[in-house]
Protein backbone atom coordinates (compact mmCIF):
# COMPACT_ATOMS: atom_id res chain seq x y z
CA UNK A 1 0.00 0.00 0.00
CA UNK A 2 0.56 3.75 -0.39
CA UNK A 3 1.55 5.01 2.87
CA UNK A 4 2.13 8.54 4.18
CA UNK A 5 2.83 8.85 8.33
CA UNK A 6 2.56 12.39 9.85
CA UNK A 7 4.95 12.75 12.52
CA UNK A 8 8.74 11.28 12.63
CA UNK A 9 9.18 11.31 16.54
CA UNK A 10 9.67 7.95 17.70
CA UNK A 11 5.97 6.56 17.05
CA UNK A 12 6.18 7.86 13.30
CA UNK A 13 9.82 7.11 13.00
CA UNK A 14 9.51 3.59 14.01
CA UNK A 15 6.00 3.75 12.01
CA UNK A 16 7.30 4.38 8.50
CA UNK A 17 10.28 2.49 8.85
CA UNK A 18 8.67 -0.97 9.84
CA UNK A 19 5.98 -0.69 7.22
CA UNK A 20 8.22 0.34 4.89
CA UNK A 21 10.02 -3.17 5.77
CA UNK A 22 6.95 -5.10 5.61
CA UNK A 23 6.47 -4.02 1.25
CA UNK A 24 4.31 -0.78 1.67
CA UNK A 25 5.73 2.73 0.10
CA UNK A 26 5.67 4.91 3.20
CA UNK A 27 6.56 8.59 2.62
CA UNK A 28 7.24 10.11 6.47
CA UNK A 29 5.87 13.93 6.87
CA UNK A 30 7.28 16.16 9.36
CA UNK A 31 7.20 19.94 9.65
CA UNK A 32 10.66 19.38 10.88
CA UNK A 33 13.51 19.68 8.31
CA UNK A 34 16.33 18.12 10.06
CA UNK A 35 14.12 15.18 10.60
CA UNK A 36 13.53 14.51 7.26
CA UNK A 37 16.67 15.61 5.74
CA UNK A 38 18.03 12.98 8.16
CA UNK A 39 15.70 10.23 6.86
CA UNK A 40 16.15 11.14 3.21
CA UNK A 41 20.04 10.29 3.88
CA UNK A 42 18.98 7.09 5.31
CA UNK A 43 19.65 8.04 9.29
CA UNK A 44 17.35 7.89 12.11
CA UNK A 45 16.20 10.97 13.70
CA UNK A 46 15.65 9.06 17.23
CA UNK A 47 17.81 6.40 18.93
CA UNK A 48 16.41 3.09 18.95
CA UNK A 49 17.38 -0.41 18.37
CA UNK A 50 17.38 -1.49 15.37
CA UNK A 51 16.13 1.61 13.86
CA UNK A 52 18.95 2.77 11.72
CA UNK A 53 20.15 -0.21 10.23
CA UNK A 54 16.44 -0.29 9.32
CA UNK A 55 15.84 3.57 8.23
CA UNK A 56 19.17 3.29 6.02
CA UNK A 57 18.01 0.04 4.19
CA UNK A 58 14.51 1.15 3.49
CA UNK A 59 15.80 4.29 2.31
CA UNK A 60 18.31 3.00 0.02
CA UNK A 61 15.70 0.83 -1.59
CA UNK A 62 13.58 3.35 -2.26
CA UNK A 63 10.63 2.10 0.14
CA UNK A 64 10.87 5.52 2.50
CA UNK A 65 11.57 8.95 1.78
CA UNK A 66 9.87 12.01 3.91
CA UNK A 67 8.69 15.50 2.91
CA UNK A 68 7.55 18.41 4.63
CA UNK A 69 4.72 18.48 1.91
CA UNK A 70 1.47 17.83 3.08
CA UNK A 71 -0.10 18.11 -0.32
CA UNK A 72 2.66 16.32 -2.20
CA UNK A 73 2.37 12.98 0.56
CA UNK A 74 -1.52 12.42 0.51
CA UNK A 75 -1.47 12.94 -3.27
CA UNK A 76 0.97 9.46 -3.22
CA UNK A 77 -0.62 8.05 -0.90
CA UNK A 78 -4.15 6.00 -0.11
CA UNK A 79 -3.90 5.90 3.72
CA UNK A 80 -2.18 8.47 6.35
CA UNK A 81 -0.92 7.54 9.80
CA UNK A 82 -1.04 10.25 12.28
CA UNK A 83 1.67 10.22 15.03
CA UNK A 84 2.05 13.54 16.11
CA UNK A 85 2.37 14.06 19.89
CA UNK A 86 -0.17 14.91 22.16
CA UNK A 87 1.68 16.26 25.39
CA UNK A 88 0.45 17.27 28.68
CA UNK A 89 -0.86 21.05 29.13
CA UNK A 90 0.21 22.30 32.55
CA UNK A 91 -2.98 21.39 34.03
CA UNK A 92 -2.81 17.90 32.90
CA UNK A 93 -5.12 17.80 30.30
CA UNK A 94 -4.18 16.19 26.62
CA UNK A 95 -2.78 18.78 24.11
CA UNK A 96 -4.75 18.03 20.75
CA UNK A 97 -3.44 21.11 18.98
CA UNK A 98 -0.86 19.42 16.69
CA UNK A 99 -3.84 16.48 16.04
CA UNK A 100 -6.14 19.70 15.13
CA UNK A 101 -3.74 21.17 12.89
CA UNK A 102 -2.71 18.15 11.29
CA UNK A 103 -5.81 17.15 10.70
CA UNK A 104 -6.87 19.77 9.09
CA UNK A 105 -4.29 20.14 6.65
CA UNK A 106 -4.95 16.53 5.56
CA UNK A 107 -8.50 17.42 5.20
CA UNK A 108 -7.95 20.38 3.05
CA UNK A 109 -5.33 18.37 0.76
CA UNK A 110 -7.84 15.76 0.56
CA UNK A 111 -10.61 18.55 -0.80
CA UNK A 112 -7.74 19.35 -3.60
CA UNK A 113 -6.43 15.73 -4.54
CA UNK A 114 -10.17 13.93 -4.41
CA UNK A 115 -11.06 10.24 -4.38
CA UNK A 116 -11.03 7.40 -0.89
CA UNK A 117 -8.63 8.05 1.51
CA UNK A 118 -8.16 6.72 5.02
CA UNK A 119 -7.08 8.63 8.05
CA UNK A 120 -5.35 6.69 10.73
CA UNK A 121 -4.93 7.89 14.14
CA UNK A 122 -2.13 6.80 15.99
CA UNK A 123 -1.54 9.25 18.59
CA UNK A 124 -2.56 8.57 21.88
CA UNK A 125 -5.92 10.62 22.54
CA UNK A 126 -8.58 10.13 25.02
CA UNK A 127 -12.28 8.59 24.21
CA UNK A 128 -14.15 11.29 22.36
CA UNK A 129 -11.34 12.82 20.95
CA UNK A 130 -11.54 11.52 17.47
CA UNK A 131 -15.53 11.61 16.51
CA UNK A 132 -16.07 15.07 19.27
CA UNK A 133 -12.92 17.27 18.04
CA UNK A 134 -11.40 15.34 15.22
CA UNK A 135 -13.83 13.84 12.78
CA UNK A 136 -15.65 17.41 12.58
CA UNK A 137 -12.61 19.29 11.41
CA UNK A 138 -11.89 16.91 8.84
CA UNK A 139 -15.46 16.54 7.58
CA UNK A 140 -15.26 20.37 7.23
CA UNK A 141 -12.10 20.42 5.25
CA UNK A 142 -12.54 17.63 2.87
CA UNK A 143 -16.23 19.01 2.57
CA UNK A 144 -17.52 15.11 2.79
CA UNK A 145 -18.82 12.46 4.91
CA UNK A 146 -16.09 10.87 7.57
CA UNK A 147 -17.07 6.93 6.71
CA UNK A 148 -18.37 7.79 3.23
CA UNK A 149 -16.32 10.63 1.71
CA UNK A 150 -12.53 9.47 3.57
CA UNK A 151 -11.97 6.40 6.38
CA UNK A 152 -10.92 7.31 9.44
CA UNK A 153 -9.28 4.96 12.28
CA UNK A 154 -8.19 4.74 15.68
CA UNK A 155 -4.71 2.71 15.54
CA UNK A 156 -3.42 2.58 18.86
CA UNK A 157 0.59 1.81 19.38
CA UNK A 158 1.75 -0.35 21.92
CA UNK A 159 5.64 0.65 21.06
CA UNK A 160 8.24 0.68 23.88
CA UNK A 161 11.04 3.12 23.41
CA UNK A 162 14.23 0.94 23.30
CA UNK A 163 12.53 -1.99 22.21
CA UNK A 164 9.94 -0.26 19.78
CA UNK A 165 11.29 -1.69 16.53
CA UNK A 166 10.84 -5.70 17.70
CA UNK A 167 7.86 -4.50 19.17
CA UNK A 168 5.90 -3.63 15.87
CA UNK A 169 7.14 -6.79 14.18
CA UNK A 170 5.82 -8.84 17.48
CA UNK A 171 2.64 -6.77 18.89
CA UNK A 172 1.17 -8.48 21.95
CA UNK A 173 -2.25 -7.09 19.90
CA UNK A 174 -3.60 -4.82 17.69
CA UNK A 175 -6.27 -2.66 17.65
CA UNK A 176 -8.24 -1.47 15.21
CA UNK A 177 -11.02 2.03 15.97
CA UNK A 178 -13.28 1.41 13.07
CA UNK A 179 -15.48 3.92 11.84
CA UNK A 180 -16.59 1.83 8.87
CA UNK A 181 -16.08 -1.54 7.67
CA UNK A 182 -13.90 -0.29 4.80
CA UNK A 183 -11.53 2.02 6.83
CA UNK A 184 -11.00 -1.07 9.23
CA UNK A 185 -10.17 -3.43 6.53
CA UNK A 186 -7.72 -0.61 5.35
CA UNK A 187 -5.86 -0.84 8.67
CA UNK A 188 -5.88 -4.32 8.95
CA UNK A 189 -4.25 -5.30 5.17
CA UNK A 190 -1.53 -2.70 6.90
CA UNK A 191 -0.73 -5.50 9.48
CA UNK A 192 -1.79 -8.24 7.40
CA UNK A 193 0.46 -11.48 9.28
CA UNK A 194 1.92 -9.67 12.02
CA UNK A 195 1.61 -12.00 15.26
CA UNK A 196 -0.92 -11.27 17.76
CA UNK A 197 -4.49 -10.88 18.17
CA UNK A 198 -6.40 -8.27 16.26
CA UNK A 199 -9.21 -6.53 17.88
CA UNK A 200 -11.43 -4.50 15.42
CA UNK A 201 -13.56 -2.26 17.83
CA UNK A 202 -15.33 1.03 18.14
CA UNK A 203 -13.29 4.19 17.66
CA UNK A 204 -14.27 5.17 21.14
CA UNK A 205 -12.77 1.68 22.94
CA UNK A 206 -9.63 1.78 20.73
CA UNK A 207 -8.54 5.30 22.34
CA UNK A 208 -9.49 3.82 25.40
CA UNK A 209 -7.29 0.75 25.33
CA UNK A 210 -4.14 2.71 25.57
CA UNK A 211 -4.83 4.49 29.04
CA UNK A 212 -6.31 1.04 30.46
CA UNK A 213 -2.70 -0.49 29.46
CA UNK A 214 -0.95 2.49 30.65
CA UNK A 215 -2.51 3.26 34.05
CA UNK A 216 -2.35 -0.66 34.54
CA UNK A 217 1.53 -0.39 33.56
CA UNK A 218 2.41 2.48 36.13
CA UNK A 219 -0.07 1.01 39.13
CA UNK A 220 2.43 -2.39 38.77
CA UNK A 221 5.01 -0.29 39.02
CA UNK A 222 3.56 1.74 41.24
CA UNK A 223 2.15 -1.42 43.42
CA UNK A 224 6.06 -3.18 43.50
CA UNK A 225 8.17 -0.42 44.93
CA UNK A 226 5.47 0.82 47.68
CA UNK A 227 5.40 -3.51 48.55
CA UNK A 228 9.47 -3.62 47.89
CA UNK A 229 9.66 -0.38 50.05
CA UNK A 230 7.29 -2.15 53.17
CA UNK A 231 9.04 -5.54 52.77
CA UNK A 232 12.19 -3.82 53.19
CA UNK A 233 11.39 -2.15 56.44
CA UNK A 234 10.16 -5.18 57.93
CA UNK A 235 13.25 -7.27 57.18
CA UNK A 236 11.67 -9.05 54.36
CA UNK A 237 13.51 -9.67 50.90
CA UNK A 238 11.36 -8.22 48.31
CA UNK A 239 12.12 -10.02 45.27
CA UNK A 240 11.39 -13.51 47.04
CA UNK A 241 7.98 -11.81 47.97
CA UNK A 242 7.36 -11.15 44.07
CA UNK A 243 9.11 -13.93 42.49
CA UNK A 244 6.33 -16.11 44.38
CA UNK A 245 3.47 -14.04 43.72
CA UNK A 246 4.29 -13.76 39.96
CA UNK A 247 4.08 -17.58 39.45
CA UNK A 248 0.69 -17.55 40.39
CA UNK A 249 -1.22 -16.96 37.01
CA UNK A 250 -4.61 -18.19 38.42
CA UNK A 251 -5.40 -15.34 40.38
CA UNK A 252 -2.93 -13.18 40.48
CA UNK A 253 -1.13 -12.47 36.92
CA UNK A 254 -4.69 -13.57 35.10
CA UNK A 255 -8.07 -11.97 34.53
CA UNK A 256 -8.92 -12.72 37.46
CA UNK A 257 -10.65 -9.41 39.65
CA UNK A 258 -9.93 -7.63 36.30
CA UNK A 259 -13.60 -7.30 35.62
CA UNK A 260 -15.41 -3.91 36.68
CA UNK A 261 -18.42 -4.90 39.16
CA UNK A 262 -18.80 -3.76 42.45
CA UNK A 263 -16.67 -3.12 45.36
CA UNK A 264 -15.01 -5.69 47.07
CA UNK A 265 -15.41 -7.17 50.58
CA UNK A 266 -15.10 -9.94 52.72
CA UNK A 267 -13.34 -10.92 55.51
CA UNK A 268 -9.83 -11.01 53.81
CA UNK A 269 -8.93 -7.97 51.09
CA UNK A 270 -10.60 -5.46 53.25
CA UNK A 271 -8.69 -6.50 56.96
CA UNK A 272 -5.27 -7.04 54.73
CA UNK A 273 -4.89 -4.25 53.13
CA UNK A 274 -5.73 -2.08 56.34
CA UNK A 275 -3.22 -4.57 58.01
CA UNK A 276 -0.30 -3.86 55.43
CA UNK A 277 -0.95 0.37 55.19
CA UNK A 278 -1.03 0.34 58.83
CA UNK A 279 2.55 -1.56 59.23
CA UNK A 280 3.81 0.88 56.55
CA UNK A 281 2.54 3.94 58.50
CA UNK A 282 4.50 2.31 61.63
CA UNK A 283 7.40 2.08 59.82
CA UNK A 284 7.04 5.66 58.45
CA UNK A 285 6.62 4.44 54.90
CA UNK A 286 4.73 6.29 52.47
CA UNK A 287 2.06 3.55 50.57
CA UNK A 288 -0.08 6.45 49.01
CA UNK A 289 -1.49 3.54 45.66
CA UNK A 290 -2.02 1.03 48.57
CA UNK A 291 -3.44 3.42 51.44
CA UNK A 292 -6.42 4.95 48.64
CA UNK A 293 -7.13 1.06 47.50
CA UNK A 294 -10.11 1.40 50.47
CA UNK A 295 -10.95 4.89 49.57
CA UNK A 296 -11.18 4.18 46.12
CA UNK A 297 -13.48 0.83 46.69
CA UNK A 298 -15.75 3.41 49.47
CA UNK A 299 -15.78 6.08 46.51
CA UNK A 300 -17.07 2.54 44.21
CA UNK A 301 -19.77 2.05 46.73
CA UNK A 302 -21.03 5.73 47.21
CA UNK A 303 -21.50 5.45 43.23
CA UNK A 304 -24.37 2.89 43.62
CA UNK A 305 -26.08 4.71 46.15
CA UNK A 306 -25.87 7.88 43.91
CA UNK A 307 -27.41 5.91 41.54
CA UNK A 308 -30.50 5.08 43.31
CA UNK A 309 -30.39 8.59 44.50
CA UNK A 310 -30.80 9.71 40.81
CA UNK A 311 -33.69 8.04 40.20
CA UNK A 312 -36.00 10.14 42.44
CA UNK A 313 -37.76 6.75 43.95
CA UNK A 314 -38.07 6.01 47.34
CA UNK A 315 -38.93 1.85 47.46
CA UNK A 316 -35.23 0.17 47.18
CA UNK A 317 -35.21 -3.59 46.67
CA UNK A 318 -31.61 -4.99 46.52
CA UNK A 319 -30.54 -8.74 45.28
CA UNK A 320 -27.91 -9.94 46.97
CA UNK A 321 -26.15 -9.56 50.49
CA UNK A 322 -23.55 -11.59 51.43
CA UNK A 323 -19.88 -10.77 49.92
CA UNK A 324 -19.61 -13.59 47.44
CA UNK A 325 -22.09 -15.37 45.71
CA UNK A 326 -22.75 -19.16 47.01
CA UNK A 327 -21.83 -17.85 50.30
CA UNK A 328 -24.17 -16.29 53.44
CA UNK A 329 -20.68 -14.95 54.84
CA UNK A 330 -21.77 -10.95 55.40
CA UNK A 331 -18.55 -9.92 56.66
CA UNK A 332 -17.58 -7.04 55.49
CA UNK A 333 -19.76 -7.65 52.59
CA UNK A 334 -20.14 -4.46 50.23
CA UNK A 335 -23.76 -4.91 49.93
CA UNK A 336 -24.51 -5.00 53.39
CA UNK A 337 -22.77 -1.60 53.45
CA UNK A 338 -24.87 -0.47 50.57
CA UNK A 339 -27.94 -1.37 52.65
CA UNK A 340 -26.75 0.40 55.56
CA UNK A 341 -26.56 3.42 53.99
CA UNK A 342 -29.74 3.20 52.08
CA UNK A 343 -31.80 2.05 55.05
CA UNK A 344 -29.72 5.31 56.94
CA UNK A 345 -31.11 7.52 54.17
CA UNK A 346 -34.74 6.36 54.86
CA UNK A 347 -35.15 4.80 51.74
CA UNK A 348 -37.77 1.51 52.32
CA UNK A 349 -35.78 -1.35 51.92
CA UNK A 350 -36.00 -4.75 50.79
CA UNK A 351 -33.31 -7.62 50.45
CA UNK A 352 -33.67 -11.00 49.31
CA UNK A 353 -30.54 -13.56 49.38
CA UNK A 354 -31.26 -17.21 48.76
CA UNK A 355 -28.31 -17.65 51.08
CA UNK A 356 -29.08 -15.51 53.55
CA UNK A 357 -31.25 -16.28 56.60
CA UNK A 358 -31.43 -14.73 59.98
CA UNK A 359 -31.81 -17.88 61.62
CA UNK A 360 -29.18 -19.47 60.27
CA UNK A 361 -26.52 -16.85 60.99
CA UNK A 362 -24.00 -17.50 63.76
CA UNK A 363 -20.91 -16.70 65.89
CA UNK A 364 -18.75 -13.75 63.74
CA UNK A 365 -21.05 -13.74 61.18
CA UNK A 366 -24.36 -12.88 63.15
CA UNK A 367 -22.29 -10.69 65.68
CA UNK A 368 -21.52 -8.75 62.32
CA UNK A 369 -24.61 -8.37 61.10
CA UNK A 370 -26.32 -7.44 64.40
CA UNK A 371 -23.56 -4.56 64.87
CA UNK A 372 -24.23 -3.39 60.98
CA UNK A 373 -27.09 -4.06 60.11
CA UNK A 374 -29.68 -4.27 63.61
CA UNK A 375 -32.85 -4.41 61.57
CA UNK A 376 -32.09 -7.05 59.00
CA UNK A 377 -34.64 -9.18 59.92
CA UNK A 378 -37.31 -6.39 58.74
CA UNK A 379 -35.45 -5.65 55.40
CA UNK A 380 -35.25 -9.58 54.15
CA UNK A 381 -37.75 -10.83 52.10
CA UNK A 382 -38.54 -14.43 51.56
CA UNK A 383 -38.99 -14.44 47.55
CA UNK A 384 -37.99 -12.81 44.56
CA UNK A 385 -41.39 -11.67 43.85
CA UNK A 386 -41.84 -10.32 47.42
CA UNK A 387 -38.86 -7.29 46.27
CA UNK A 388 -40.39 -6.66 42.65
CA UNK A 389 -43.67 -6.84 43.74
CA UNK A 390 -42.05 -3.59 46.20
CA UNK A 391 -39.56 -1.89 44.62
CA UNK A 392 -39.65 0.74 42.01
CA UNK A 393 -35.62 0.70 42.16
CA UNK A 394 -34.17 -3.00 42.25
CA UNK A 395 -30.21 -3.41 42.90
CA UNK A 396 -29.39 -6.30 41.37
CA UNK A 397 -26.07 -7.59 43.46
CA UNK A 398 -26.30 -11.18 41.90
CA UNK A 399 -26.44 -13.77 39.33
CA UNK A 400 -28.68 -16.28 41.00
CA UNK A 401 -30.62 -17.66 38.25
CA UNK A 402 -33.99 -17.19 40.17
CA UNK A 403 -33.23 -13.43 40.16
CA UNK A 404 -32.00 -13.45 36.35
CA UNK A 405 -35.42 -15.28 35.21
CA UNK A 406 -37.76 -13.08 37.41
CA UNK A 407 -36.30 -9.51 36.30
CA UNK A 408 -38.31 -7.57 33.93
CA UNK A 409 -37.47 -6.18 31.09
CA UNK A 410 -39.11 -2.83 29.80
CA UNK A 411 -41.71 -1.45 32.29
CA UNK A 412 -41.14 -1.93 35.65
CA UNK A 413 -39.01 -1.04 38.22
CA UNK A 414 -35.63 0.76 37.17
CA UNK A 415 -32.77 -1.99 37.33
CA UNK A 416 -29.21 -1.21 38.50
CA UNK A 417 -27.10 -3.55 38.09
CA UNK A 418 -24.04 -4.10 39.94
CA UNK A 419 -22.99 -7.16 38.66
CA UNK A 420 -22.87 -7.03 34.57
CA UNK A 421 -26.06 -9.02 33.82
CA UNK A 422 -25.71 -11.79 31.24
CA UNK A 423 -27.76 -9.10 28.74
CA UNK A 424 -26.38 -6.20 29.83
CA UNK A 425 -25.99 -5.40 26.56
CA UNK A 426 -29.40 -5.73 25.66
CA UNK A 427 -30.83 -3.79 28.58
CA UNK A 428 -28.65 -0.95 28.06
CA UNK A 429 -31.10 0.09 25.57
CA UNK A 430 -33.38 0.14 27.74
CA UNK A 431 -34.90 3.72 29.98
CA UNK A 432 -35.35 2.03 33.09
CA UNK A 433 -31.49 0.37 33.10
CA UNK A 434 -28.74 1.67 35.01
CA UNK A 435 -24.95 0.13 35.06
CA UNK A 436 -22.78 0.68 37.76
CA UNK A 437 -19.75 1.22 35.41
CA UNK A 438 -20.33 0.67 31.96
Amino acid sequence: MKVSVFGLGYVGCVSAACLAGRGHEVVGVDVNQVKVDLVNDGKAPVVEEGIGELVADVVGSGALRATTDVREAIANSEVSLICVGTPSEPNGSLCTTYLERVTEEIGTALAERGGRHTVVFRSTMLPGTCLNLLVPILEKAVGGTAGVDVGVAVNPEFLREGTSVRDFFDPPKTVIGQLDVASGDVVAELYEGLPGEVFRVPVPVAEAIKYADNAFHGLKIGFANELGAVCQALGVDSHQVIDVFLADRKLNISPAYLRPGFAFGGSCLPKDLRSLVHAAQRADISVPILSHVLPSNADHLQRAVELVERTGKRKVGLFGLSFKPGTDDLRESPLVELAERLFGKGYDLKIHDANVSLSRLLGANREYIETRLPHLAQLLADSVDEVLEHADVCLVGTKDPAVLAALPHGDGPVIVDLVRLPDAEARRAEPGYMGLAW
